[in-house]
Formats: C-alpha cells, sequence, structure tokens
C-alpha cells in the first residue's frame, strides 16, 4: 500500500472540503424556517451548533496526537475501548453515516445541476444525476488516491470563491438593519432549537479526516493541526456567508425559494451568464465534498475487515497494489449507497421527513457515540495524562455538551424513534458479530 499519499494542506482542505460542501448552500433556507424567519436565531444557533464541531475536533485531536493506524475512529474505538465498541462505531459510519451524508450530498448535486442547465428538477433525474456523480467519484479514487486528493485541493479552494463573494456582496449592499437583537432578548419560544439539526448536516464530515488519517505525512502531527484549523475557518466563513445572503435577499424571500436561492442572488448580482458561473462554481463546491466522503468511505469497510470486524474480511481486506487502494472495500462501499438511494428516494418521494432529509438523524447518532472518545479524553485530562486543563477537561466537556444540543435539535424529526432503533440494532448486530469473530479466532488459537 500507497503511504503518506496525502500532506497537511490536504488533510485541511480534506476538511474544510467536505465539511463546506452542500450543506450551506441548501440548508440556509431550512434554518430561517426553523428560526421563523430570524437571522440573528440563526446566528446563534450557528455559534450554539458550532461547539459540537469546534471543541469535538479538539477533542479527537487527542487521540489523533497519540493514533495513528489506519480507520480512524475505529482504531481510537479500538484502543480505549474494545473490538465490540470499535466494530459498533465501523459499522454506523460504514451502514449508516457515510451512505446517508454521500447519498444527499449526491442528491444536492443533481438539484443544482438541474437549476443549471434548466432542466425539469424532478426527484427521479435529481437522484440519477447525483448516483452519477458517486460513481464518478468511486471510479477517480480507484483510479488514483492521488488524483482523488489533488481534486480536494482543487474544489476547496474554488468552493470558497461564492462563499466569500456573496459574503462581501450581503455585508456591504444589504440591510443589516434586518438583523435584531430583540428576537433573542424577547422571543417566544424555542422553536428555533429544530435549525440545530440542519446546521449540524452543514458542519457535519470532519470526522472523515481521521479515516485516512494513516495515508497523511506525519499524522500524529499534522492530522492534530488540520483537526483545529478547519472548523474555525468555517464556522467564521459559515456565520459571513449566512449573514451576507439573509441581508441582501431577505429571510422571506430565501424561505419562499427554498433550494433556489443561491441562483436567485446569482441572477440578481451578475445576470444569466454571471448566474451559470456561480452555479458552477457551487456544483464544484458539493462535488468536491462528494468526493471526500467517497475518499472516506471506500477505506471503511477495508478498515474493519484488517480488524476480523468486517463479513468475508479476507477478501475485504485486500490492497489492490497497483492502485494503492482497497478495491474491494470501495466496490462494497458502494453497493451500501445503493441501498441508501433507494431510502433517500421513498423518504423524499412520501414526505417523510418534512424541512429534512435521511443524514440528519445519522448524523445526530454518530455525536451521540463520539461522547464515549470524547469521555475517554475527559479521563485522560482528569488523570493528568493530558497536561493542558483546557484540551484535557474543558474541551471533551464542551463536545460533550455539544453532542447533546444536536440530539436535542434532532428529536422533534417524524422518524427520530425509528431511525434510533435502526441504529440500535446495528449497534447491536455489530456486537454480536465482533464477539463471534474474536471467539472463532480464540478457538484456532
Amino acid at each position: 500500500m500507497k503511504k503518506n499519499e496525502y500532506g497537511l494542506f490536504t488533510a485541511i482542505t480534506m476538511i474544510i472540503g467536505i465539511v463546506i460542501g452542500s450543506g450551506i448552500f441548501f440548508k440556509s433556507d431550512n434554518i430561517l424556517v426553523a428560526t421563523g424567519g430570524s437571522t440573528s436565531l440563526g446566528i446563534l444557533v450557528f455559534c450554539i451548533a458550532s461547539i459540537a464541531i469546534i471543541f469535538g475536533s479538539l477533542t479527537i485531536a487527542e487521540l489523533a496526537s497519540r493514533n495513528s493506524k489506519e480507520g480512524g475512529i475505529i482504531a481510537y474505538a479500538e484502543e480505549y475501548y474494545s473490538k465490540a465498541v470499535a466494530c459498533s462505531f465501523g459499522w454506523m459510519h460504514t451502514f449508516i453515516y457515510y451512505p446517508a451524508l454521500l447519498v444527499v450530498v449526491g442528491w444536492v448535486t443533481g438539484i443544482y445541476t438541474c437549476m443549471l442547465f434548466e432542466i425539469q428538477g424532478t426527484l427521479e433525474k435529481q437522484i440519477g444525476i447525483g448516483v452519477c456523480a458517486i460513481l464518478v467519484f468511486f471510479l477517480l479514487n480507484m483510479l488514483s488516491a492521488k488524483l482523488g486528493g489533488y481534486f480536494q485541493n482543487l474544489a476547496t479552494v474554488i468552493k470558497l470563491i461564492p462563499l466569500i463573494m456573496i459574503a462581501v456582496i450581503g455585508l456591504v449592499w444589504g440591510d443589516v438593519s434586518s438583523i435584531k437583537s430583540t428576537d433573542i432578548t424577547n422571543m417566544q419560544s424555542f422553536a428555533w432549537i429544530s435549525a440545530i439539526a440542519p446546521i449540524s448536516f452543514s458542519f457535519d464530515g470532519w470526522i472523515i479526516a481521521t479515516a485516512v488519517g494513516h495515508e497523511i505525512k506525519d499524522a500524529k502531527k499534522n492530522l492534530p493541526i488540520a483537526l483545529i484549523v478547519a472548523p474555525i475557518v468555517i464556522l467564521v466563513i459559515y456565520i459571513l456567508y449566512f449573514v451576507g445572503i439573509s441581508i441582501y435577499v431577505g429571510p422571506e424571500k430565501i424561505m419562499d425559494l427554498g433550494d433556489a436561492h443561491v441562483n436567485f442572488v446569482a441572477t440578481n448580482l451578475f445576470g444569466p451568464m454571471g448566474a451559470k458561473i456561480v452555479l458552477i462554481f457551487v456544483i464544484i463546491s458539493i462535488l468536491g465534498a462528494t468526493n471526500g466522503l467517497v475518499l472516506g468511505m471506500s477505506r471503511m469497510p477495508y478498515s474493519l475487515a484488517k480488524r476480523k470486524m468486517f463479513p468475508y474480511s479476507n477478501k475485504v481486506s485486500k490492497m489492490n497494489e497497483k492502485l494503492g487502494i482497497p478495491l474491494i472495500s470501495a466496490f462494497v462501499s458502494l453497493g451500501i449507497c445503493s441501498v441508501l438511494v433507494v431510502a433517500h428516494y421513498l423518504t423524499q418521494k412520501f414526505g417523510l421527513l418534512p424541512n429534512s432529509d435521511i443524514s440528519e438523524i445519522a448524523i445526530t447518532m454518530n455525536y451521540v457515540l463520539y461522547v464515549l472518545l470524547y469521555y475517554k479524553v475527559l479521563k485522560m485530562g482528569l488523570r493528568k495524562e493530558i497536561k493542558s486543563k483546557f484540551r484535557g477537561i474543558v474541551c471533551p466537556i464542551m463536545a460533550i455538551v455539544g453532542s447533546f444540543i444536536i440530539a436535542l435539535g434532532s428529536i422533534s424529526n417524524p422518524l427520530f424513534i425509528l431511525y434510533t432503533i435502526i441504529c440500535a440494532m446495528l449497534i447491536g448486530a455489530a456486537v454480536v458479530f465482533s464477539k463471534k469473530q474474536e471467539k472463532s479466532i480464540n478457538e484456532h488459537i
């Protein structure tokens, strides 16, 4: 296997590129709907939700600095807990978290591609285009790990252009008076808490960098740096963009237009041709997130199989020496995605998740699991294995708080209980499988 394919810059752009993907572009209207059209409440919820990513990444950085084995959080869970817990993390990521995110991001690619070419954006066409995009990036990453990394760097730089441009234009020419602090001081209810769910989607994906941590140059040094720098950059960019577009277009107009509000802004600013250029930037941005997710997901079955935590481990753990990637693992990941495509289609077609999608609860369940790792870092801090009280005590406590805030924001989702049951069943199956494999290995010793 080829080692050390990615440098520090790629690690940072990987996190920024995955996190800043489709979410900020197509969730702004969902956030405003949840806050009743209040920009100031939206800013507040952005800051609250960012607790989970900023302190979560600072906390995981402590584990990343001590462990650079393949598998990222699987390796952390295995070292600090057990194979059963590690298998549970791995199965959640492989069967629910990664594919749910990837399918939704692919769908959003279809939404904006239909806008670009002025195609009637039916759900079937949007998802069809998304599936094609996912297939292309699986192929890209199968052919070359470096090629996937190069595209990630390029896409991250390109995607910042429309975000920063719209933020600056909005802040310069927008109506700043529309941001009212009284929306916060005189709030009548806590309905805005539901905005945490779409914001958590916009912020999510940072953990995926740990899945390729073993392929990052000087991983014990560079991965923690990437996990610290990237989230702070993301928060600043998000708030600037959200404020800029909200005060330039107006919350009511954004809520009325829905996902089409980005195209409206671009057309209003630059005319039809200029709008198409902006849309191209947005699509490249979303494709960057798609590539990052594929890059991480294609390695998950492999990482599990190397630890005998996946069915047919002997086959799935094989590395294609010529291409330098786990080829069978990538094909398995692609197969799992196809199942989630059907699930996403059905929930959208029949309106089972209003103002939401299958990824949001998956993200919530993931953050709940992270609490186990945060708790370990907290114990290390209390035992003074981590010298800094901020990194060893404050960060994990705030990360735990952030996880529960995100969970609170998803409780109102109509399929929350069903999704929780499905996740619990999957975790149970992972534990049973891990125990059987461990027993089988011991019997053959």
